[in-house]
């Protein structure tokens, strides 16, 4: 654990409790004068109740909170805030319609009780934040016409202008490219130049020992304990947070059937502005990594083999045969499936219950001669899937937003494997989920692959490509710039191959 310096925030024996459930049970936390300090933990393990306590949105049962050396039993919101501490979640709690200036010191105003508004002030003050964090912003713009980096710059400015003096980030990097978490990293370094701490929660590891100098881990309410990030590795950390050792061993393809036709083939595809000439082959039981920062093309090239972004030119084949796809259920009978980074938006009715979600890709097996959906059936389907992926729910009736981030994706992937696809593309398969739902999914697809399907994973984290992928594709501006097996290449070598190309990627 670093050397102690001065405290800015104490949380002593922090207990919670919700109808018998222990979120939290006495658990200790402390963050520095402008120290960069991270929380991690599983879905589940208390994190975000903890982050609330501290902002004063929930009341914990016992314990006390110290801020400044002003102790709390129970701190309200306008407190926490008064106090200097800001939390940045994760949908940001910025109003859209409104410019960036006016989202910047919009809190600023109200806490001074402004009875006028004066514009130039407004933008005063937004100016003065953007140009503290070395970004320049069209003040004018609507914040709904920005992109989500640039949100939570904003968000951060917003934090400024209330005297921050502790800003907890709930997973700020789940949703922008390599490049944004880079520039917000830098401003996070500077942040602390100027002695304002902060409290980073995260689902990827190799962003908290990148950033973090201090990292809490929590595990089912308890904390498990506080340690200098110096000591710890990707491995270390994963053990600590799920208390199992992980398996981190590389996937061995065992073409089964030499000779045989590609499962699918890509032929010269191309798209104007988004890819060109792409040729690709995946064998059976083959596990692919493609790669390539946000905006390579990686995507948009995906969206194309699933009949979602028609192609200019360029041919696909299934098990040898030339195929037209131009809509999502051509790809589907051509024995295709997607499953999109954006589960919540593009892969999920999150109102609806599990076992709709799970159906709803193969309701024709469902009808009855009567045109009526038969819902013995439509319940032995779901039941199926559900012990198939061990997803953890109540019933089959609990909507799809009560589970965790882990559980949601196995029901994107069961609604998938419900159609039997003999390729099952990932992008993004393991984003904003924890450690060891990480690996269960992994799990899953090197099970399917041994069972002899083809699969493509989508992924900007080196090491999920090389520990779950026999092969590597690596795509920048829309262009396969190297195909080689991952068992040619360690994470060093492939960070010197993406570096010539300027491309830089999650370690």
């Amino acid at each position: 654990m670093p050397e102690n310096s001065e405290k800015f925030l104490e949380v002593k024996n922090i207990s919670k409790s919700y109808v018998g459930v222990q979120a939290l049970d006495k658990v200790n936390l402390s963050v520095n004068k402008g120290e960069i300090s991270c929380l991690v933990g599983e879905n589940g393990s208390g994190k975000s109740t903890l982050i609330k306590i501290i902002a004063g949105v929930v009341r914990p049962d016992e314990g006390e909170i110290i801020i400044g050396g002003k102790e709390y039993k129970h701190i309200h919101a306008i407190d926490a805030i008064r106090e200097g501490i800001q939390v940045i979640y994760q949908d940001l709690s910025l109003f859209p319609n409104l410019s960036i200036a006016e989202n910047i010191s919009l809190n600023h105003m109200v806490e001074r009780k402004r009875k006028a508004i004066s514009w130039k002030e407004i933008r005063d003050i937004a100016e003065q934040e953007i140009s503290a964090i070395n970004k320049e912003l069209d003040l004018e713009e609507k914040v709904e016409n920005i992109s989500i980096a640039n949100k939570q710059l904003v968000a951060i400015c917003r934090a400024l202008t209330q005297d921050a003096k502790l800003i907890i980030m709930d997973e700020p990097t789940t949703a922008i490219a390599q490049k944004e978490i880079d520039f917000l990293f830098s401003v996070i370094s500077d942040l602390k130049k100027r002695g304002i701490s902060t409290l980073f929660v995260s689902h990827k590891l190799s962003e908290v020992l990148k950033i973090s100098e201090k990292v809490t881990i929590l595990r089912d309410g308890k904390l498990v304990g506080v340690y200098n990030t110096k000591e710890l590795d990707h491995d270390t950390l994963s053990f600590y947070m799920s208390g199992k050792k992980l398996s981190n061993s590389a996937f061995e393809f065992q073409e089964k059937e030499k000779g045989k036709k590609p499962l699918l083939e890509v032929k010269n595809l191309s798209k104007k502005g988004q890819f060109s000439n792409i040729n690709l082959q995946i064998k059976s039981g083959e596990i692919v990594g493609i790669t390539g920062i946000i905006g390579s093309g990686r995507t948009e090239f995906a969206l194309s083999l699933f009949g979602l972004n028609k192609p200019d030119t360029g041919e696909i084949y299934i098990d040898g045969k030339l195929v037209k796809i131009r809509f999502p259920r051509d790809a589907i009978e051509q024995g295709l499936s997607y499953l999109p980074e954006d589960r919540l938006n593009q892969g999920l009715f999150i109102k609806q219950p599990i076992e709709n979600n799970i159906v709803v890709t193969i309701l024709k097996k469902l009808i009855n001669k009567f045109n009526l959906i038969e819902n013995n059936k439509k319940y032995k389907y779901a039941e199926r899937w559900i012990k198939e992926l061990n997803i953890v729910a109540p019933s089959l009736d609990t909507t799809v937003q009560a589970l965790s981030g882990g559980n949601q994706q196995r029901v994107v992937i069961a609604k998938w494997l419900a159609t039997h696809p003999k390729v099952f593309i990932l992008d993004g398969p393991t984003v904003g989920i924890d450690v060891a739902s990480k690996s269960n999914i992994h799990n899953l697809i090197r099970k399917l692959a041994k069972q002899g399907m083809g699969v493509v994973i989508i992924s900007d984290e080196i090491p999920e490509i090389l520990r779950n992928c026999n092969r590597l594709v690596v795509i920048s501006e829309g262009r396969i710039i190297k195909e080689l097996n991952t068992d040619e290449v360690n994470e060093n070598q492939l960070l010197d191959i993406l570096a010539k190309k300027n491309i830089r990627l999650i370690r």
